[in-house]
């Protein structure tokens, strides 16, 4: 049985920061921001799991119904991540490139502490524990701030390097564009990884300075014992809230000026942009008909098509799409029917999967997968891991990779430029 107590607050962003130091302690963190980012589908301010109480942790192979066993057994809440490889066990596919984060492939934990912020109010939602217990440790987190204020940051400047070079990158990059001439592919998104090998990184500290400069929507830190994600991502893959699902697709990028009238025309131009928008809508199409096998006949609706939304680093093309799903239609195998992701994956789906292993250089892993939840009633929300830094600190390893969606109108030059631009934030926080 899980006990509830909530207790009014008034300093949000004091709260946030002891709430995260207090979850040092735990083997298993789950914390998501909302960085005030609020529209008709938000549910918290912030929201954050520890303490794993049970454990699924996976490979690939028959994962999606490993998951579904777990979720129909625990019955509870469920916080965790599905890795890009999941779709090996999708699809007939493989993945045998370069994997210097060692990420199992799947990993969900139920938590025996969640907190959630929403509002003026911090709700505490503990597992077989008392209100005292609760009341305990709310003294122990207020109190706690204070202690950690003085803390010295401990990371030093890291040394990125690259996976591919830029030359290397345009070789691949008219490779793909051969295969979308020859009608193999309409569109692929093509990713390159930039990492640093014995490095020690401060993840709490990291995560913090990532999420100052992004703000980002479904920002996330993630500890798993050893293992980090520490993610400024802006794009929801999908939700689930009783009988709808919410899937809010990314396509189209365009940088800031901290001139306002520059600002508003770099806006305009991206929401006016022919191939970008045309990347968009190819992704729209993919996204209702991978709704489709999840959905009641009739009910894909898209509700906005290439709205430009505004971030603290970039402008964003974001179409949101809908289904109405059968009540007792499963959580697990909505997410497995639309997975992976068609704004990181391209279409047609299976084809443009192949072709990425073919021509990237690096295993995915937790990139372009999602982090997210599972409630006690089987509804879900889940991001796409884009603009995130990966850390393994056994490992002394750090990865963070940035991606395009490659069309048949697609420049080389322009499409690594707009990788860099996806770069900055993480390059920023790790370069200094």
């Amino acid at each position: 049985m899980r006990k509830q107590v909530s207790f009014s607050f008034q300093n949000l962003n004091l709260l946030k920061d002891a709430l995260l130091q207090w979850a040092q302690q735990f083997e298993e963190v789950a914390w998501f921001d909302s960085n005030a980012h609020k529209n008709k589908y938000s549910t918290f301010d912030a929201l954050l799991a520890v303490d794993a109480l049970t454990v699924k942790k996976t490979d690939a192979a028959n994962a999606f119904e490993d998951l579904k066993e777990y979720q129909e057994q625990t019955n509870d809440w469920l916080f965790g991540y599905l890795s890009y490889d999941l779709k090996n066990d999708v699809e007939d596919l493989e993945s045998n490139n370069c994997d210097g984060l060692k990420f199992a492939d799947l990993f969900f934990f139920q938590p025996k502490k969640i907190i959630s912020i929403a509002g003026s109010e911090v709700t505490f939602n503990y597992l077989n524990m008392s209100a005292d217990e609760i009341q305990e440790d709310y003294n122990l987190i207020l109190n706690g701030e204070l202690n950690h204020a003085d803390q010295k940051p401990t990371t030093s400047t890291v040394h990125i390097k690259m996976r591919i070079f830029k030359d290397e990158y345009f070789r691949k990059v008219n490779r793909m564009l051969s295969h979308i001439h020859r009608g193999d592919i309409y569109e692929a998104n093509f990713c390159q990884e930039f990492y640093a090998e014995n490095t020690s990184l401060e993840p709490l500290e990291t995560y913090k300075k990532l999420n100052e400069i992004s703000k980002a929507p479904f920002a996330t830190y993630l500890k798993l014992g050893n293992q980090y994600l520490l993610s400024a991502t802006p794009e929801r893959y999908l939700k689930k809230v009783h009988n709808k699902v919410i899937s809010q697709p990314i396509k189209g990028t365009a940088k800031r000026s901290k001139n306002k009238k520059q600002d508003n025309i770099l806006r305009k131009t991206l929401a006016n942009d022919e191939k970008e928008r045309a990347e968009n809508i190819m992704i729209v199409d993919l996204v209702r008909n991978d709704l489709s096998k999840s959905a009641l006949k009739g009910t894909v609706v898209v509700e906005e098509l290439c709205k430009v939304y505004s971030f603290d680093q970039v402008h964003q093309m974001i179409s949101t799409v809908v289904a109405t799903v059968d009540k007792d239609k499963n959580p697990v195998e909505i997410i497995k029917e639309t997975f992976p992701m068609g704004s990181m994956t391209g279409a047609p789906k299976i084809s443009a999967m192949k072709i990425i292993e073919e021509l990237e250089s690096f295993r995915r892993g937790l990139y372009s997968g999602a982090v997210g939840y599972f409630t006690p009633d089987g509804d879900f929300d889940f991001n796409v891991v884009i603009r995130s830094i990966l850390y393994n600190a056994s490992e002394k390893y750090v990865s963070f990779s940035v991606g395009s969606a490659i069309t048949a109108k697609a420049i080389p030059e322009k499409e690594y430029e707009e990788c860099l631009l996806k770069a900055k934030a993480m390059r920023q926080v790790l370069e200094g």
